[in-house]
């Protein structure tokens, strides 16, 4: 049994000030249409969570199914912060496997606040993000700043390095009708705009966004029923999380004494995400073509490129000044250009892999692109990787 993806769809992201519901809507139809099928012909619907959106938003897959029509199909909803839709993709593969789905669609979309985002729900010390605001004064801009830290300490990162990251970006997503920025920038720009925590800049960080995405996922035999030829095969998901010690911050200063008792795991959380998605699509790196990753700021996609094996520690700022090497980074123009809409973005990630393995994705086009990964990480430890292929 194989699951495969036979429609993507978006809603562009921007600041439109409608519901969430509009945009995931909006989306499922796109794939609902790109995929030639009828709402009524779904019989599974997985609607990723924004909990920042009151109770719709907490019971997503029921928001979209009633917004769609109230067809008796069967629907889930999950939540994983960042990595949610791809979590919501995984439970929708997972049932088509087990046989007791033909065709699913899964949907995530976002109506994010202005500013930076804070945790929900009030006081809440048991919640480690909320723990992270209070106790370290580590809003998400400062959190990505120790990880910047990180790089220029460990391997002699540059704030020029960052803003190339910034540059390659935005070209990209200047190519991409779905994104909210579509305006080539300078690394002059990029150095100029404001310093948000040190050393990133405003341009360097990614910003909160509205938007929708949706894919319908359907088993092998159904895409053939009807008559759809060389669908993208859904090949790998991976929802791992840590191995202690190396748990959320993955950073030094922050273990203690039990830790230093533990032998280190064989790798760190984000590689462990991407390795075992490579693992059970029985690919590596070497047999990518494309890369959508998780780029919260500019410095953390440096990052992410050596931990899906592209290339070794402290190597990353030599690819990107030498043009991006052989697997394109963020064709989509990433979160750079797109900001992030939390329980649509590892879904949006998908139908960029899907829109460049069928070879459709247009002036951003990767030539020739066989199999592409999508990594993100939530908090929390919640971690996701996804590898599709032709």
């Amino acid at each position: 049994m194989t699951a495969v993806i036979i429609g993507a769809g978006m809603h562009p992201w921007g600041k439109w000030g409608r519901p969430f519901t509009e945009y995931g809507v909006a989306a499922a139809r796109a794939a609902l249409a790109d995929a030639g099928l009828a709402w009524s012909e779904i019989d599974y619907v997985v609607g990723a969570n924004t909990i920042r959106n009151g109770y719709p938003g907490f019971i997503a897959g029921s928001t979209f199914a009633q917004a769609l029509g109230w067809t008796g199909a069967r629907i889930a909803s999950c939540y994983a912060a960042c990595a949610s839709g791809a979590q919501a993709l995984d439970l929708a593969r997972t049932r088509i496997l087990a046989g007791l789905s033909e065709a699913a669609l899964v949907v995530g979309a976002d109506a994010a606040p202005k500013g930076f985002f804070k945790p929900v729900g009030g006081d809440r010390p048991d919640d480690p993000d909320w723990l992270r605001f209070r106790l370290l004064g580590a809003a998400n801009p400062a959190y990505f700043a120790l990880y910047a830290r990180r790089r220029m300490a460990l391997y002699g990162s540059t704030p020029a390095d960052f803003a190339a990251v910034k540059v390659k970006n935005a070209a990209a997503g200047a190519l991409n009708p779905n994104a909210r920025y579509r305006k080539p920038v300078t690394a002059e720009e990029v150095l100029a705009s404001p310093m948000v925590a040190d050393p990133l800049r405003l341009m360097d960080i990614c910003a909160t966004s509205d938007g929708g995405a949706a894919v319908v996922l359907a088993s092998a035999g159904f895409a053939r029923r009807r008559g759809i030829d060389a669908p993208v095969r859904l090949a790998a998901v991976s929802t791992v999380t840590p191995v202690f010690p190396h748990t959320m911050l993955e950073l030094p200063g922050f273990a203690t004494d039990s830790s230093l008792a533990v032998p280190p795991p064989e790798r760190p959380f984000r590689a462990a995400i991407a390795h075992a998605a490579y693992e059970e699509a029985g690919l590596g790196p070497e047999d990518l073509s494309l890369a959508e990753v998780y780029d919260l700021s500019t410095a953390l996609e440096l990052d992410w490129m050596e931990d899906i094996g592209l290339c070794p520690p402290g190597e990353a700022e030599k690819l990107v000044r030498a043009g991006g090497g052989r697997v394109r980074v963020n064709p989509s123009g990433g979160l750079a250009s797109f900001g992030e809409a939390v329980p649509a973005q590892a879904i949006a990630q998908v139908c960029e892999l899907t829109w460049q393995l069928r070879g459709v994705a247009g002036a951003r086009q990767v030539p020739g692109a066989r199999a592409g990964l999508a990594v993100n990480q939530g908090l929390f430890g919640h971690g996701s990787a996804v590898v599709a292929t032709t």
